[in-house]
């Protein structure tokens, strides 16, 4: 329903507007109807009844369209359609809608459909006072020097009131006061203005700002008002001169005081304010000296210490001060201020080095002079009496001399630059004054050195491990020897003695005499020299020069350098071949033959392997890789070859291992025919080998005599030794059939003896003759303590029957001739190795242990 009247309405509205279009261009209008009304009356109050006035029936006003048109988007009056009363539709303020106007007229159209009329309405909006007279600003601020004569103006701002006629501002009032008076004049539509008045002169010292209050009153009744605050600063004028607070200024002040001292201050005030009020401080007529010795703040007044004051030279002083105002033409007052200097203790002893001395030997008696000095005071009485005195704990004293204020600083104990190498001596000088002053000088002592300290090695002994093939001229290693002296005295340089007993060993070695870098020579050869000893000699470059020396000991490691040396089957030719004939009916795991070698060199440079590199037919043997023991694998067949090559490969551990190979030929017989052919064999070589066989023999067991003889002697050293934890360390199992590294001990006369070397497979024939692995051992047995035979009869009698039955193996052995061989050759070495050893110095105990722990790592 609402949106359909809307609409009607909407369409109304076009009506009467085309209506009225037409009605202003033909020119018909109808009277004009005039009501008066006051501003801001309530929304709904009944302004006049148009239709009565009109003369309009009130019950066809809703029929033919009755309403009013305006201008404005929010109507301020509404017509009732029923009634044709005007009603005020919205709170209507005069001073809004009609701004600086004595009348307010609203002009209104009031329309009627059907046939058009238009009638002209007038709404005349009384004045009600609403509004209160305010002023632009709250407060106003004047400045005004308080030379202004009375009767200067100042014109303020006039109030404002919205409202009109009597309502708007009808006058101005000023509060009481004695310097200033108010006129209004009246600027026709601007209204009132009011203008402040100077009544009296101003005076800033007596008043230096005056508040007023200013009030605007309008016509209503009761009339409204507004104020504001006029706040006047009273600007000075520089007419009063400073005064000083004292009549009388004195001050007493200490002789040296520190520059910068106060000594008084003086105060001087003004008046005025600004740079009128504004007091500096200067000097009056004073002279020269006191400018030099006094000074005084501009702006404080503040008479500080300038230079040096010295009650001896003057007691007091006079000092005129002057106080001037920053005024245009500045003010002046003058003051006298008297200062008296205090005499006090004031002078601190003085010292002066007469004489010294640079250095002093550490080798100076006690009592030796190193300086003479003086020490005076410029005091007098009490205040310059003066003692004196060396600070801390020096060496040295302070000892006065025959002449007054004279004193010498000497020794008091014996010095020594390698603890201290100078001396900062303080001398202290205190007088007796209250309270005391002290002074000090510091004279620093250098002691010279003198040539009393030997050089030191860092080591007792040095040890040193030196790799076997060396390159010659090359340092192998070095040593250094410090001195605690300084200069020449510490400059050392190295040599090697060369006296008779060590002269092969040190002809070799030769060392730098600068930095103790030692070099060798020539190589080095584990299997010749083992280890060595020698002697180093530091000696200073001081007068008398001092020496000392050290004891170095070197050890040779071994190297791989050695390859395996194949010992059976025998070389010939650059090459190893052997034959081995066997009956072709043996069983798996007979023994066809073993290869036998050894390596000079020790540890894993001298543990062998074996291995099959060529072989016929891989199922018929088998080669030990330990042993080196050739066996069968199975037994053979009679479609098996007749003969078969194998080649062993020999070779040892080191990092770059070396190697030999041996060729064995294994040969299959009948059985019969074996044994055919070796009679056949044995009487065709009987004739001429007998004799050989018969001097192998010999040679067999008489080998077998001295081993027994040997063995008997090793055993009953053992028994009757009480080094069984000691030997036990380094012995291998007795009955280890390998090849690594191994030790035998043996004794021979009243020593010990350890054979370091490769050990053998068992059944090989071992290298004698060879006593560059031989080392010598602490004998550890009581001499008190004696063998018992008794004790140890079962065992020699076990070890003599293992010495017949090898005896006989060896004789009846295959091989038996090609020991024999092999043993010749190792008895030609063993003769060269006596010699060797004649050379080589037996080790100590612990030079044993030592080496032993280096060859095994």
């Amino acid at each position: 329903m609402e949106q359909s009247g809307q609409d009607c309405w909407r369409q109304g509205s076009k009506r009467v507007a085309f209506v009225l279009a037409l009605t202003l261009f033909f020119g018909k209008a109808s009277a004009q109807i005039r009501y008066s009304i006051s501003e801001e009356i309530q929304e709904g109050t009944a302004v006049g009844n148009i239709a009565k006035d009109l003369g309009i029936d009130p019950s066809i006003l809703k029929a033919r369209g009755f309403r009013i048109v305006s201008d404005s988007t929010e109507p301020l009056f509404q017509v009732n359609d029923n009634n044709g009363i005007l009603y005020v539709n919205s709170e209507i303020d005069r001073e809004e809608i009609c701004q600086r106007t004595s009348v307010c007229l609203i002009n209104l159209k009031s329309v009627l459909e059907n046939p058009l009329e238009i009638h002209y309405v007038v709404v005349e909006v009384l004045d009600v006072n609403d509004h209160s007279p305010s002023f632009p600003e709250s407060n106003k601020r004047l400045e005004i020097s308080e030379s202004a004569l009375p009767g200067t103006k100042f014109q303020l701002h006039a109030a404002l009131d919205p409202d009109g006629g009597v309502n708007s501002v009808q006058q101005y009032k000023l509060n009481a006061n004695n310097n200033f008076r108010l006129e209004v004049k009246d600027r026709g539509k601007d209204g009132k203005v009011p203008i402040l008045q100077i009544q009296s002169p101003l005076d800033r010292e007596a008043s230096s700002s005056h508040k007023l209050l200013l009030t605007a009153l309008d016509g209503g009744k009761p009339p409204k008002s507004g104020t504001m605050e006029i706040l006047i600063d009273v600007l000075d004028v520089n007419d009063n001169a400073p005064v000083f607070t004292k009549d009388v200024y004195s001050a007493e002040i200490n002789e040296n005081s520190p520059t910068g001292t106060t000594v008084i201050q003086v105060n001087a005030t003004d008046l005025d304010e600004g740079l009128n009020g504004e007091v500096s401080y200067f000097f009056g007529n004073v002279n020269s000296k006191v400018r030099e010795l006094f000074d005084v703040d501009a702006s404080t007044g503040v008479i500080t210490v300038k230079g040096q004051l010295d009650y001896e030279e003057d007691g007091s002083y006079e000092i005129d001060i002057q106080a001037s105002d920053r005024g245009p033409v500045p003010l002046r007052t003058e003051k006298s201020v008297t200062v008296n200097i205090k005499d006090i203790n004031d002078n601190a002893p003085v010292i002066d080095i007469t004489s010294r001395s640079n250095k002093i030997s550490e080798d100076s008696r006690p009592g030796t002079t190193v300086a003479l000095l003086s020490i005076t005071d410029l005091d007098s009485g009490v205040n310059g009496k003066v003692i004196g005195f060396i600070k801390g704990d020096v060496p040295f004293t302070l000892t006065p001399s025959i002449q007054d204020n004279m004193y010498a600083v000497v020794t008091k104990s014996q010095l020594d630059r390698e603890n201290k190498s100078f001396y900062d001596v303080t001398v202290i000088a205190k007088d007796a004054g209250e309270p005391a002053l002290t002074s000090e000088k510091t004279i620093r002592v250098v002691v010279s050195d003198v040539n009393d300290n030997s050089p030191e090695f860092s080591m007792s002994r040095y040890n040193f491990y030196v790799t076997e093939n060396n390159s010659p001229g090359q340092s192998i290693f070095s040593l250094m020897a410090s001195d605690r002296d300084e200069g020449d005295n510490a400059r050392i340089s190295y040599h090697i003695p060369r006296n008779v007993e060590h002269n092969k060993i040190t002809s070799f070695l030769n060392i730098n005499s600068e930095n103790g870098d030692i070099v060798a020579l020539k190589s080095f050869d584990f299997e010749t020299v083992k280890t060595f000893q020698f002697h180093v000699v530091a000696t200073d470059s001081g007068t008398p020069s001092l020496s000392s020396n050290v004891t170095v000991n070197v050890f040779i490691l071994d190297q791989n350098d050695n390859p395996p040396v194949i010992l059976y089957p025998l070389s010939s030719n650059g090459s190893a071949q052997g034959v081995e004939e066997i009956p072709r009916n043996v069983n798996a795991g007979h023994l066809v033959t073993k290869v036998r070698a050894y390596d000079p060199d020790i540890g894993y440079n001298g543990w062998l392997l074996f291995s099959l590199q060529e072989h016929t037919d891989h199922s018929l043997f088998g080669l030990d890789r330990y042993t080196g023991q050739i066996r069968t694998l199975r037994s053979f067949t009679e479609t098996d070859e007749a003969e078969h090559k194998l080649v062993i490969l020999v070779k040892d551990n080191g990092n770059v291992s070396l190697s030999a190979t041996a060729t064995v030929v294994v040969k299959l017989v009948e059985p019969k025919e074996a044994f055919a052919a070796s009679d056949v064999k044995s009487a065709a070589k009987k004739d001429d080998e007998d004799t050989n066989v018969t001097f192998y023999l010999m040679i067999t067991l008489g080998s077998v005599s001295v081993l027994f003889l040997i063995s008997i002697i090793v055993l009953i050293a053992m028994q009757c030794s009480k080094s069984t934890d000691y030997t036990s360390k380094y012995l291998q199992e007795a009955n280890y059939d390998g090849t690594l590294c191994h030790s035998i001990q043996y004794r021979s006369g009243d020593k010990r003896y350890m054979l370091v070397g490769p050990r053998m497979s068992t059944g090989s024939t071992i290298v004698p003759g060879s006593h560059a692995n031989t080392l010598v051992l602490p004998d550890r047995r009581r001499i008190s303590e004696e063998v018992r035979p008794s004790k140890n009869k079962h065992v020699l009698r076990q070890l003599t029957n293992n010495l017949i039955h090898n005896a006989l193996i060896v004789k009846d052995s295959p091989y038996c001739r090609i020991s024999f061989v092999a043993e010749r050759e190792r008895e030609k070495e063993r003769g060269r190795e006596r010699e060797r050893e004649r050379e080589n110095k037996v080790y100590s105990a612990k030079g044993v242990e030592d080496l032993f722990v280096a060859l095994t790592r």
